[in-house]
């Protein structure tokens, strides 16, 4: 565990990404451990039919309007989804009435706590006056600009839209026009959207346009590429290879690792990038989406001291209310999303009736202002170190194979490793084989997604797919403590499924 000291950033610690996937390596390694199926029959499943029955009325009816039963892929509960009405601070709370610890805190846009009241206060009065939008200009655009800029130097300009994936494709377009050059390059594995060009080597490095990318003509992603993560000998060769035919037009990463950290890099990878990309020509951009303002003000730019050519942002920088996105970099490149008539300067086309509208910039705006009155992202990571040391004492407890490890206010707790499957290759054909070989990864997701995920939820505790946990500001010493307890009510009940993994594939 290598140990940081930097002020402002609510991260302490940084474990070695070879460490971490040492472990991970195991655990996939290991049989199958989920909760026994006594328990899951006896006290999980009737749970949800006794305690959560408007939940499953409304969500069953819910399955007849809406594909799937919800709106958002978070949404996604087994046996069915909860109903929430109430968000406030460090819990949520259900149509029956049902209280829980909220470490999925919307994705994690709220690193305050779930509906602050200093910014829901100013945002109800400005739609008193305002209204939510007006497809004019509003003071909070320059005030949220002028905000992030004065943390994150490096964005010397920010347009705000609606989503990360949205402004992901302009940024694209921007390394595109401003390189002349078409390749993008990403990690294996990683997110960054949903566009049709960013559809490829999701979830499972080295799957390549094979598993996710249904519905999208194969030529889509010519200019596509993906390396495997935290690999930087991989990604000197490819783009190498791409000079010599048109060159790399960006690289496009997660600092912290593909799937907020899920898939850990070391701690110089950044750097590295930076450098690679200065010597090739192309630009770096980072997504921040998750890291912006969540892991300090700085960012993870500003943790690392790696300057981007331009930042995607996302969640925080609408404090968690709606059209949560934006572009912000260098002048010289973010100036080509100029609004206005076209000239004989070749601009990056970006629009959306609602971004930037008055209420989310505002939101934003104000949400950067109590994150740095409060210190809110070091509090938050202080809550994040707190919840994943207790979560190693009940792995060590119960003698189970669970990775546990955080970066600050984002926390992983993997109970069967199904992220951490990678078939990286430069040959298609092994990627296709790869794809095939993906079975046990998505026997073990829906291990993770849907029994611990269930067991977790019936124990009060809401986490992002079973694996992922966000802490908030509002998470003081009493929430975590509270949380570990049912943490522990839940591993106590843990078996291994050695030679019996057949039950998941009926369930």
């Amino acid at each position: 565990m290598e140990k940081i000291n930097k002020n402002g950033f609510g991260i302490t610690r940084w474990e070695k990404a070879a460490d971490i996937n040492a472990r991970l390596k195991n655990l996939t390694s290991k049989p199958i451990h989920s909760i026994s199926e006594d328990y899951l029959k006896n006290e999980v499943l009737p749970h949800f039919d006794t305690k959560c029955a408007k939940s499953k009325e409304i969500t069953a009816e819910a399955k007849q309007y809406i594909p799937g039963g919800v709106q958002h892929n978070l949404a996604f509960n087994y046996p069915f989804p909860m109903c929430m009405v109430k968000a406030e601070g460090a819990y949520l709370y259900d149509i029956d009435g049902n209280k829980y610890y909220d470490f999925l805190q919307a994705g994690g846009p709220t690193i305050l706590g779930s509906n602050n009241e200093n910014v829901r206060k100013e945002a109800i009065k400005l739609i008193n006056e305002c209204g939510p939008v007006t497809g004019l200009f509003h003071e909070a655009e320059l005030l949220i600009a002028k905000e992030i800029n004065k943390h994150m130097p490096w964005v010397e300009k920010f347009r705000m839209l609606g989503s990360g994936t949205e402004a992901v494709m302009g940024s694209l377009r921007i390394a595109r026009i401003a390189t002349k050059k078409k390749k993008i390059i990403k990690m294996g594995g990683a997110y960054h959207g949903w566009s049709d060009q960013m559809v490829y080597d999701l979830k499972i490095g080295g799957t390549r346009n094979l598993t996710e990318s249904h519905g999208i003509p194969s030529h889509i992603f010519r200019h596509t590429q993906a390396v495997r993560n935290n690999d930087i000998q991989a990604l000197k060769g490819l783009m190498a290879t791409n000079q010599l035919c048109g060159g790399t037009a960006a690289v496009i990463l997660e600092p912290f690792g593909p799937e907020s950290g899920t898939r850990p890099v070391d701690l110089d990878f950044a750097k590295q990038v930076r450098e690679l990309c200065d010597k090739y020509g192309a630009l770096l951009i980072f997504d921040e989406v998750v890291t912006g303002f969540r892991v300090g003000l700085g960012g993870a730019q500003g943790f690392f001291g790696v300057q981007p050519d331009l930042t995607i942002f996302g969640k925080v920088v609408a404090g968690g209310y709606p059209a949560a996105g934006g572009i912000g970099g260098k002048k010289k490149y973010v100036d080509a999303l100029a609004g206005g008539v076209a000239t004989m300067m070749k601009k990056a086309y970006v629009g959306g009736t609602l971004a930037a509208n008055p209420l989310s910039a505002l939101a934003g705006y104000l949400t950067i202002k109590e994150i740095e009155k409060t210190d809110a992202c070091v509090k938050a990571g202080k809550a994040g170190d707190r919840l994943t040391d207790g979560l190693q004492i009940l792995i060590d407890k119960y003698e189970l194979p669970f990775v546990a490890y955080n970066q600050g206010s984002i926390c992983h707790l993997e109970c069967t490793g199904a992220m951490s499957f990678d078939f990286s290759s430069r040959s298609f054909l092994k990627s296709a084989i790869g794809a095939l070989r993906a079975k046990p990864e998505m026997l073990r997701r829906k291990v993770a997604m849907e029994h611990m995920g269930a067991a977790y939820m019936a124990n009060g505790i809401v986490t992002l797919a079973g694996s992922r946990l966000y802490t908030s500001a509002a998470d003081t010493d009493e929430v975590i403590d509270g949380a570990l307890n049912r943490f522990e009510d839940v591993f106590k009940h843990v078996v291994s499924y050695g030679g019996k993994e057949e039950f998941f594939n009926h369930k």
